[in-house]
């Protein structure tokens, strides 16, 4: 019996189009509980590998007969055999190519804006809830908090005809790889960072630059020391319509600024941040953020995760209309919640302190993200 696969991509499709799926994910009850598949028409039971070894025929009552079932585990391997079992007893099953380490790993385009000066599209990270843009302006590519997959970028630098000539991280990033200082070796493009962060290999200080402008394009380093998240956060205004925020400003909350150690502090810098930095700019411009938590509800109706800093601040009233202290308090209580897996390594391989294979870098990633302080009201 040959057994059926179902890729990544054919699993995001169920969720964008909103199409009934059911998943039977058979990782541990903790790693289930801590990161899974979700989307609004997607039904998923829990039922560990293990519990299967004895025989599938005790856990039928739990599947259902007339739906296709996607089985899921981490790498691929024990969702096979799963699947096949289950097959035998005639239930129609799929597992997932790659396991949970390929759903971690799926990228899906968007476009954002278009004018007569810029382009600009978004990647979103569907299993890990990153994301990244490039900014096209006549030739040149701007690309702004770069994944790891440096081939994506250029491909579609490629693919769009253009040249790769400027890449900007908004910060150290805790929960993911960048792969800024890799696609700035492999292209010659300029890679701009704040000192501050402590990198240690040869970049541009943000602290040096008011703006990078390219063709037609005009990326203004808003506020050059924005911090709350990191110490060195920065944000990114370009042509004065678009607002890449980092992990300053989400869709549905701000950065958690305890990843440091010094949550107080750094608490104190996001409220000055949002109250004297981020008020000065119109409600019309659209926030681009580098994470979201929910696809379902952070998504907008062009299917890319942004909004109108408007309906930001409306949505997020508790953080965006209180005093100080109660901001203050409300992010330090916030901030309590579980730090990303595995922070301290990402954090050094991406400062250029230590280095890693391709197998450790997808360990290190597996998880959902963390670096949003949601106060959605």
């Amino acid at each position: 019996m040959t057994q059926k696969s179902m890729q990544t991509a054919q699993v995001f499709e169920y969720i964008l189009s909103k199409k009934q799926l059911f998943i039977l994910d058979v990782r541990n009850n903790e790693d289930y509980t801590d990161w899974k598949i979700e989307g609004e028409k997607i039904t998923s039971v829990n039922i560990p590998y293990f519990d299967f070894l004895d025989g599938v025929e005790q856990h039928l009552d739990q599947l259902p007969k007339e739906q296709d079932i996607l089985v899921v585990c981490a790498k691929e391997g024990s969702s096979r055999f799963v699947a096949e079992q289950l097959e035998e007893q005639g239930l129609r099953t799929f597992y997932l190519e790659g396991g949970m380490k390929s759903w971690s790993e799926y990228l899906y385009e968007a476009k954002v804006y278009e004018d007569a000066k810029i382009e600009v599209y978004q990647l979103i990270r569907v299993g890990k809830g990153c994301l990244s843009y490039y900014v096209i302006s006549g030739d040149k590519m701007l690309i702004v908090d770069p994944l790891r997959f440096v081939d994506i970028y250029e491909a579609a630098a490629k693919r769009h005809n253009v040249q790769i000539t400027h890449i900007v991280d908004s910060h150290l990033h805790a929960d993911h790889l960048s792969g800024g200082y890799e696609l700035s070796q492999k292209t010659g493009a300029a890679y701009y960072i704040m000192k501050s962060e402590g990198a240690v290999f040869e970049f541009n200080p943000l602290e040096n630059y008011e703006k990078i402008e390219f063709e037609d394009a005009i990326v203004e380093v808003l506020a050059i020391k924005t911090p709350g998240h990191t110490p060195g956060s920065v944000s990114f205004f370009v042509n004065k319509k678009l607002l890449f925020s980092g992990d300053t400003i989400f869709v549905s909350g701000l950065g958690r600024p305890d990843l440091g150690g010094k949550v107080k502090e750094w608490a104190d810098d996001l409220y000055h941040t949002v109250y004297d930095k981020v008020a000065q700019i119109a409600d019309d411009i659209i926030v681009l953020p580098a994470h979201y938590a929910d696809y379902e509800t952070e998504r907008n109706a062009d299917n890319y995760i942004g909004q109108t800093l408007g309906k930001v601040r409306e949505q997020n009233k508790t953080m965006f209309q209180t005093d100080k202290e109660d901001f203050i308090s409300q992010v330090e209580k916030s901030a309590s919640s579980v730090k990303p897996p595995n922070f301290e390594e990402i954090i050094s391989i991406n400062r250029g302190v230590e280095t890693a294979d391709n197998e450790r870098k997808q360990e290190l990633e597996i998880g959902p993200n963390r670096c949003a302080v949601h106060h959605t009201s």
